[in-house]
């Protein structure tokens, strides 16, 4: 290998070390997601299934997608 690439193999290899090794002696604090993730999920599917709960239950809502029988042609003007 040619000295040039040893030398700069060499000082990636450290600054991957002194990275590593920096990480590693470090304190983990938890973030907003980590302390409130769950609770943030749980309640945003239970207002989304609440509110759709609502939605089907309570307002009138004709499900009959289907036009056969409740639309009639009009007659044929020439």
């Amino acid at each position: 290998m040619f000295p040039v690439a040893r030398a700069a193999q060499s000082l990636v290899a450290r600054g991957i070390q002194r990275t590593a090794v920096r990480q590693a002696h470090r304190k983990h604090e938890p973030t907003f997601h980590d302390k409130y993730g769950t609770m943030v999920l749980l309640g945003g599917a239970t207002m989304f299934s609440a509110v759709w709960g609502y939605v089907l239950t309570q307002l009138n809502i004709e499900w009959g997608l289907s036009p056969v029988g409740r639309v009639t042609p009009r007659e044929w003007r020439e």
